[in-house]
């Protein structure tokens, strides 16, 4: 059976430049990121928060010195003891200046160069409560990434020590902020490379290779800390999402102009795999898994348009196939894992390659369904509303037609869907032409109300009232006297 599309139809198409950061540096943009890759979000993170807390400097100081001028205008008259709480007073104002300095500088000191010493020592011992978190898959992790480290010699050992110190000090802060801890998690990848590269001399494949390890062994223990957490909205948002995907079920490929035909039998096993591979997305804890996980569905993606189509896929062919693709599957806590490899993946992943390319295209695809509406799906808007509120579903094509070794159970489902779509389109015909009829009914006994009381109004009825009283039985009747008397009996002889 040969797929066919309908060529009036409009294609969802979205620009390359559109995937690109919107500042221009030329890596992949991410819209959790506002449209800016992991790089310039950060610089521009930065520029936001250094200016909020200059503002909010500036106002304290401006609040403290009217409090200070009331203060003495008010207490001018008084001397000695007044003079002394007054002077208290400005030097716990000054204290207070001081600490919060001293907290802003830590806030944008270098994670790896502001470590305190406190923290080396407690780094040593690992804390009862992240001992007890330690899994098999754990342990196997540290072993690994301890094996790993040794070819890396002293660099190898530096980079243990600071791993060790960096989860430490994340155990000290998981009260904080998920966007301060994704902060600080960015920060210390970007420190650890910089450091191996320019201090170690390591190669870049070769830095690359260990930030991968890195993610890793430090994910593995943060993940039950940081993904989805509760003071977030991510998990209502994943019920949104689920929800949204689940109304869109009726959704086919024809309406995403999708050119992938599952007829096709190695066809259909791309698209089983390419929905498994998006699923098994939320079963992975490194962020890096997960995107391994999208990079195969996208794989799966291309591999299928490029037999259906027997040409090379295109990005304007990939995109819509991966929304459909999304439908079908409704990924378990989609948006979750979605911020969780925002938050805390190596950023140079999702700033270039592959992976940073199919990433964002996801984000995409997920941006498309929130906002999915009749206009995207060349429907009706009459047409969309009905879909969506289940009173009607397209129909299907081709249904007759099937292959040889389809399931019959398969055929006599889709039939009964078919009846009921059938059944539930002259249900509503009937239920509509009862209300007409019922409209029209009432309309006729206004009609008939009114022209009868026309009538009545135009030819009124008089009773005319009888001159003589009507006698009663009863009373004495002069006038009848003459009456002939009451038959009487007669005997007649036999």
């Amino acid at each position: 059976m040969k797929m066919s599309l309908k060529s009036e139809r409009r294609a969802i198409h979205v620009d390359q430049s559109e995937l690109l950061c919107k500042k221009g540096c030329g890596y992949y943009g991410n819209p959790a990121w506002q449209g800016f890759c992991s790089k310039c979000w950060r610089e521009e993170y930065q520029k936001a928060r250094q200016k909020q807390i200059q503002e909010d400097w500036e106002l304290a100081e401006r609040l403290q010195r009217e409090e200070e001028e009331a203060y003495a205008s008010s207490q001018g008259a008084q001397g000695g003891q007044t003079s002394l709480g007054f002077t208290k007073f400005e030097e716990k104002k000054s204290n207070e200046k001081a600490r919060k300095v001293t907290t802003v500088k830590k806030f944008f000191t270098a994670s790896s160069k502001s470590v305190p010493k406190k923290d080396m020592k407690e780094a040593k011992a690992p804390s009862p409560s992240l001992t007890r978190q330690y899994s098999i898959e754990t342990d196997r992790v540290s072993k690994d990434f301890i094996e790993f480290l040794k070819t890396y010699h002293k660099a190898g050992h530096d980079v243990y020590k600071q791993c060790k110190v960096f989860l430490e000090t994340i155990h000290h802060k998981k009260e904080s902020n998920i966007d301060e801890l994704s902060e600080f998690t960015q920060d210390f990848y970007q420190n650890t490379a910089d450091k191996l590269q320019m201090y170690w001399k390591v190669p870049p494949n070769k830095v690359e290779e260990a930030m991968d390890q890195i993610e890793k062994f430090i994910m593995t223990r943060l993940y039950k800390h940081v993904f989805c957490p509760e003071t977030t909205d991510d998990e209502k948002k994943d019920l949104t999402v689920q929800k949204r995907i689940r109304a869109l079920h009726w959704v086919t490929p024809q309406m995403l102009c999708v050119p992938v035909n599952e007829d096709i039998p190695e066809v259909s096993d791309m698209v089983v795999k390419a929905i498994t591979d998006i699923i098994e997305m939320d079963s992975k804890r490194i962020p890096r898994d997960k995107l391994a996980c999208i990079t195969g569905c996208s794989k799966q993606i291309f591999n299928a348009i490029r037999i259906t189509k027997n040409e090379p896929a295109s990005a304007d062919d990939f995109l819509p196939t991966l929304i459909y693709i999304v439908l079908k599957a409704n990924p378990p806590r989609l948006q979750s894992n979605i911020q969780y490899i925002t938050r805390f993946c190596n950023p140079s992943r999702l700033m270039t390659g592959e992976d940073g390319y199919y990433f964002t295209n996801l984000c995409c695809a997920i941006a498309f369904i929130e906002k999915l509406d009749a206009q995207s799906l060349n429907l009706s808007e009459e047409e969309f509303s009905r879909y969506m509120s289940g009173q009607a579903s397209p129909k299907k094509q081709d249904t007759d037609i099937w292959d040889a070794d389809t399931c019959p159970g398969v055929k006599q489902m889709h039939r009964n869907l078919d009846l009921l779509s059938q059944l539930s389109e002259r249900q509503e015909r009937i239920v509509t032409g009862a209300k007409k009829l019922e409209k029209d009914l009432i309309d006729w006994t206004e009609e008939v109300t009114r022209e009868v009381q026309d009538i009545v109004e135009k030819y009124p009825l008089h009773i005319k009232a009888n001159s003589q009283a009507l006698a009663s039985i009863d009373s004495e009747n002069v006038e009848d006297d003459r009456l002939p008397p009451p038959l009487q009996p007669q005997v007649y002889a036999g």
